[in-house]
């Protein structure tokens, strides 16, 4: 296990790597935001992710990434991850979750946002708002050497409290090269979680997913990559990748306009 753990520590050049890395899908994040609004289809919004991704010399990983089609995955409403872009035209009223990782230099930048499209119901209003909070409630919950069941120790109570029910099915997981690595990152805490450490020098992405409903999921069996709520209810997701060093967590995914810290929906 010592071994194990002693490959995911970067070295100082490697994790201005991954800064960079971060730093690059986040321009990208930015340069897609204004973009996200009714009337748009997600097939158009892949590409522009496409475009700008390898306009800039990077690549997109999820573009044939286990024979993934697309260069991203949007997931609207009830959908709570891997959508894949298609014809769908965002409505208002939508909520829509954008994840995009790029590959700068052979090193990973991952993230994802979840956008309000117009007026959208309370309810998914209130999803949103949780799964942003819940987030970054974790983030500063953590520490060099700290279990990686502080996550989940921190986000479940959290959407509990709110009402809401946490995925379990889809995790957070480790990142710098490859594009999921040890350890996995559960947003509620077991047994494995409360094991695993996270050690300055270590990449991870905390992507919660926040259900309306029930937490349950069902995949679709046509496509093979989309997953839905069993219930039909909304779901919402944010995620950043982290960077553990000496003196805590780093976020490498930070955007110039998106939501910050403590901001309301």
């Amino acid at each position: 296990m010592l071994t194990k753990q002693k490959k995911l520590i970067l070295s100082h050049a490697q994790r201005d790597m991954m800064r960079r890395a971060g730093s690059v899908n986040a321009e990208l994040m930015d340069f897609l935001r204004p973009h996200v609004q009714a009337g748009i289809t997600t097939l158009e919004i892949d590409k522009m992710v496409h475009e700008w991704t390898y306009d800039h010399g990077h690549k997109a990983a999820t573009l044939g990434y286990q024979k993934y089609p697309k260069c991203c995955c949007i997931s609207i409403n009830e959908v709570i991850c891997h959508g894949i872009p298609d014809s769908t035209v965002l409505k208002d009223g939508d909520i829509v979750n954008v994840d995009i990782t790029t590959i700068v230099d052979g090193w990973h930048g991952d993230q994802s946002e979840t956008f309000l499209i117009g007026e959208v119901t309370e309810e998914k209003r209130a999803v949103t708002q949780c799964a942003f909070d819940c987030m970054h409630l974790a983030i500063d919950q953590l520490t060099p050497g700290c279990r990686v069941a502080t996550i989940g120790e921190t986000v479940t109570p959290e959407a509990h409290r709110r009402g809401f029910t946490v995925v379990r099915e889809y995790v957070g997981h480790g990142l710098g090269r490859q594009f999921h690595l040890d350890p996995s990152i559960p947003h509620f805490p077991n047994r494995q979680s409360r094991i695993d450490r996270l050690f300055a020098g270590m990449c991870f992405t905390v992507e919660p997913m926040i259900n309306a409903g029930t937490r349950y999921t069902k995949s679709d069996k046509q496509d093979g990559w989309t997953v839905r709520t069993k219930d039909g209810r909304p779901s919402a997701q944010f995620e950043h990748s982290i960077l553990m060093t000496e003196k805590g967590p780093e976020i490498l995914t930070e955007t110039k306009n998106g939501p910050e810290k403590g901001h309301r929906f």
